[in-house]
């Protein structure tokens, strides 16, 4: 069983109280994978909550047969893979270590019905998983917008003077 200190190691859980993560600890596992392991692919039913304790996963998108777009890099203490928290949705990208991970899941289902009967715990996870869509949100308008400027004709305009 994943232990509570293991539970706090991730940005998501750490401001639970432990009553709350005590209700959390029967669904997590904790789960060893090796380097190139792929956790899930882009278009698969959205099913397991991922916190990485150690290691490296990096979530990418392939643009063709020859192109893979890195979306970001995981680090300890992140979690990924909400979209199994919000029931019928898919992963909107691939997630693979890029190094022997240590990770803690959680299934999606179950952690679903737990914050149906615990709305504080909902809330407090709800509530974690805006932050992560409101920095994503940031991060790719960020990067639309560079490289939006790096088009000849537009970075005219925005060198305009």
């Amino acid at each position: 069983m994943v232990s509570l200190n293991d539970l706090k190691k991730i940005w998501l859980m750490a401001s639970l109280e432990e009553p709350l993560l005590e209700k959390l600890r029967p669904l997590a596992q904790l789960r060893l994978f090796g380097e190139k392991a792929v956790l899930f692919e882009e278009g698969q039913e959205a099913e397991t909550l991922y916190m990485l304790l150690t290691g490296k996963v990096l979530l990418e998108l392939k643009a063709s047969d020859t192109i893979m777009i890195s979306l970001e890099a995981m680090k300890p203490g992140d979690p990924f893979g909400w979209s199994a928290i919000v029931p019928g949705s898919l992963y909107t990208a691939n997630a693979t270590c890029s190094e022997p991970c240590e990770l803690i899941t959680i299934p999606g289902k179950e952690l679903r019905k737990i914050m149906d009967e615990n709305h504080l715990l909902g809330y407090r996870i709800m509530e974690g998983i805006s932050k992560i869509l409101q920095t994503r949100l940031l991060t790719r308008t960020d990067q639309f917008l560079k490289t939006f400027q790096q088009l000849p004709d537009m970075a005219k305009l925005f060198h305009k003077e």
